[in-house]
């Protein structure tokens, strides 16, 4: 922890300190040979905002003193005495606290009441997004909080000598509100009307017996006031026990849980612009779960937590408000108390809007409201967003390093993937895509691509991932019944999954017509023979794919360029049906999705498979890409959108030629350039999916092409300008935006190049264009 030297007004006579240690510490400084030369060092802690609290070291031994600030104090508060007696009291039971060494009452030694304890050597982390650490152990970091938050609460006071430190009963909050309401009243500056509202709303909605029993609690527990071991994420030593009393222990965990919703300004303990997957740091319910387990509690209401947060906050912004008030006063121990004004008023402005609920607490991509959305639209959207803040950021990082580190994980499936499918699939979070499943209008599905495209994992969860969705879209719309009931019915179902081949390696495939393949008829027309190869098959490497739906040229001279292709369904493990290797994107295999390079030798299928007919291959592709396209580009919007919170939170969070990345001119505009690009494309896309609806694939085959160009290339410069602004960290394996970055890329190439797209919009537009002259 930083120190610096004694601040002014906060001096005090070190002789004198010197003689008193002398006397009452002699057996625990030990023998002397000359007690009088001996040096003693005082240095005050930068860190704490409350009681001064100094290091000092004295024959051989570093301590910790800390005591009442100088001057005039709120009746009630700074009560260093109630500090030791707590330490101390845990201290015996081996909860981890520094070692108390003595309490003086003796206003003469260093002016005010104060203690001593032991110095703690480890790591104190200030910033909660803990950016020196790897992710494994920040997560590990915050779940060892938690932990060992539960096992304070676990102590019963009266067994552990606390008899009287608080009232041992369920009046705990009454007290608690009243206590702070006067501690506000008496520092009030100015007039706060959230405060007064809080004041009001508080007493009345109290949620009664609370966690059902009465515990120590820490009252300011939280990553700034605990000492981690100095190479493991293991708490050494909890400080800054001056608001400690007996009451319930979940407003501790309240307290604890602020940094979910505090926004990154002002000096607050934020989490809420870390990235939810990549930072480590477990999820709000994920780290109320650990905590909660260990009393084999399951959740605490929704109103409940409403209360406890609020509660937390007010208790907070009272604490700010008197901090501030001794800034008027001159004896306040932060440099920086004049801003806490501030802090007063967002605390309580933000705790009266999660009691009203005006708060987005899970992040909010959708600005616009339509008025011609379902309801199941509105109701499916808030669903999906907290399934993917609850359930699937808490595991992106560990299935991803799991998956590269397993030897044979072309083999195995994450389990968690598939727990979370059915998880998915009990909340009605199925087959989203598809409007004759799940009633929803493309326009609208199209706005929870976005949501789920933050996350590589999730489109698969829902089971609503590329290229099962556009070939169930295929079997849908072109296959009969038997097709349907062999390979579409288990699609829908999530027990099976598929790959599209019709990418080659030796022709330019972004012009179809090149395509090699063959889908030619036996002479008895009772089966039709596969012959070719085709590469950068996606999900032909996943154990679950068991159909391949292949594109290939059935020739006939009868036929126009467009009607020589054909469409069959060929069982993976069909004879002659041989996946060479997986092909690598940007050195990722994908695992085990995967990109692979296969060949169909002479693969003799029966004519049942054949979809739709001879020669129809081109019209079901287009009938297929449609949609799919929507799904893409609102899925890189997805991923632009994660990308651009990555790069606000570095760009207000690190420093550069001495200040803020933030701060300088040209990352400004780049951050107002991506804001800008995002939502351009995604009104645009918008459109496109409500023209889909309106008048069809064929008819919005111009604005899909026009999307398809745009989104991938905002994505890629917005992710881009977010690996600029992170450095190093970005290309890295401890941020999604590397990843990010190779998926955008890609798409930039799937479903038909920049190139091609631009080519039909601008002879499309000409054509228009030369209907008028």
């Amino acid at each position: 922890m930083e120190t610096t030297g004694v601040r002014k007004g906060h001096e005090f006579d070190v002789q004198v300190l010197k003689t008193y240690l002398d006397e009452k510490l002699a057996d625990y400084l030990g023998t002397s040979n000359n007690v009088a030369d001996e040096p003693i060092t005082v240095k005050q802690f930068v860190h704490g905002q409350s009681n001064p609290t100094y290091s000092v070291e004295y024959r051989g031994k570093k301590l910790v003193l800390r005591k009442k600030p100088p001057g005039k104090l709120l009746k009630g508060a700074h009560m260093v005495g109630r500090e030791y007696r707590v330490m101390s009291a845990l201290y015996n039971v081996k909860f981890p606290v520094p070692r108390p060494v003595l309490h003086c009452e003796d206003d003469s030694i260093v002016g005010t009441e104060f203690y001593m304890m032991e110095f703690v050597r480890g790591r104190v982390f200030l910033d909660p997004l803990i950016p020196e650490v790897s992710p494994e152990e920040r997560r590990e970091i915050y779940l060892e909080m938690s932990r060992v938050l539960a096992q304070l609460h676990s102590y019963d006071p009266l067994k552990i000598g606390l008899e009287g430190y608080g009232k041992a009963d369920a009046s705990y909050y009454d007290r608690q509100i009243k206590t702070w309401t006067r501690q506000y009243e008496s520092a009030k500056t100015n007039e706060i009307k959230h405060m007064d509202e809080l004041i009001e709303w508080l007493p009345s909605n109290s949620p009664g017996k609370g966690a059902g029993r009465v515990t120590v609690v820490h009252g300011d527990y939280r990553l700034g006031n605990v000492i981690f071991h100095p190479t493991e994420p293991k708490i050494l030593a909890v400080l800054d026990w001056e608001l400690s009393t007996l009451g319930d222990p979940y407003a501790d965990l309240a307290y604890n849980c602020m940094g979910y919703y505090l926004p990154n300004q002002d000096g607050a303990f934020s989490l809420m612009t870390m990235d939810k997957g990549f930072s480590g740091i477990p999820r709000e319910k994920e780290f109320r779960r650990e905590y909660l387990r260990h009393f084999n509690k399951e959740d605490i209401s929704k109103e409940d937590w409403k209360f406890y947060l609020s509660f937390s906050m007010f208790r907070l912004a009272s604490i700010a408000q008197g901090v501030y008030k001794r800034s008027l006063l001159g004896n306040a121990s932060s440099p920086y108390a004049n801003t806490f004004l501030k802090r007063t008023m967002g605390l309580a402005r933000l705790a009266m809007a999660i009691i009203e609920e005006k708060l987005d607490l899970l992040g909010n991509m959708f600005r616009l409201k339509f008025p011609d959305y379902s309801e199941k639209f509105y109701e499916l959207r808030q669903k999906l967003l907290t399934f993917m803040d609850e359930e699937v950021f808490p595991i992106e990082l560990r299935v991803w390093k799991r998956i590269r580190a397993d030897p044979n994980r072309w083999q195995n499936v994450p389990p968690e993937l598939e727990e979370l499918k059915t998880k998915a699939k009990a909340q009605g979070l199925w087959n989203l895509f598809l409007p004759a499943v799940s009633g929803l209008k493309i326009e609208e599905y199209a706005h929870l691509c976005e949501i789920t495209g933050q996350s590589p994992l999730a489109p698969e969860l829902f089971n609503c991932s590329a290229p099962d969705t556009g070939n169930m879209e295929i079997l849908h719309k072109y296959g009969n019944e038997d097709q349907k009931k062999q390979w579409l019915e288990p699609l829908l179902e999530g027990s099976i999954r598929s790959c599209f081949a019709m990418t080659e390696p030796g022709v330019g495939s972004s012009d179809a017509t090149n395509i090699n393949t063959t889908i030619e008829p036996t002479a008895d027309g009772k089966h039709y023979v596969v012959t070719g190869r085709k590469w950068y098959i996606s999900g032909a490497g996943d154990p679950r794919c068991r159909v391949a739906i292949v594109m290939g040229v059935t020739k006939n001279a009868q036929k126009r360029r467009h009607e020589q292709h054909s469409i069959i369904l060929v069982p993976m493990d069909h004879p002659g049906v041989k996946v060479i290797r997986p092909m690598e994107v940007f050195g990722f295999d994908d695992a085990p999705h995967g990109h692979m390079d296969m060949s169909f030798d002479a693969v003799q299928v029966p004519a049942a498979n054949l979809l739709l007919g001879e020669g129809r291959g081109f019209e079901m592709a287009q009938g297929r890409l449609g949609p799919g396209r929507i799904h893409h580009c609102m899925r890189l919007l997805g991923m632009a959108e994660r990308a651009y919170n990555v790069m606000c939170h570095r760009a207000t969070n690190r420093k550069a030629f001495g200040k803020l990345l933030a701060d300088h001119d040209f990352n400004v505009k780049e951050i107002a350039r991506s804001r800008i690009e995002i939502d351009q494309a995604r009104l645009l896309t918008v459109a496109a999916a409500r023209a889909m609806d309106q008048y069809g694939n064929k008819m919005a085959r111009k604005e899909v092409s026009m999307i398809k160009v745009v989104a991938p290339n905002v994505a890629v410069k917005v992710i881009d300008r977010a690996i600029q602004i992170m450095g190093a960290a970005g290309v890295s394996q401890d941020s999604p935006v590397s990843y990010l970055y190779i998926a955008a890329r890609t798409l930039r190439l799937a479903d038909g190049p920049d190139e091609a797209h631009l080519n039909g919009i601008g002879r499309a537009e000409l054509m228009l264009y030369r209907a008028k002259m």
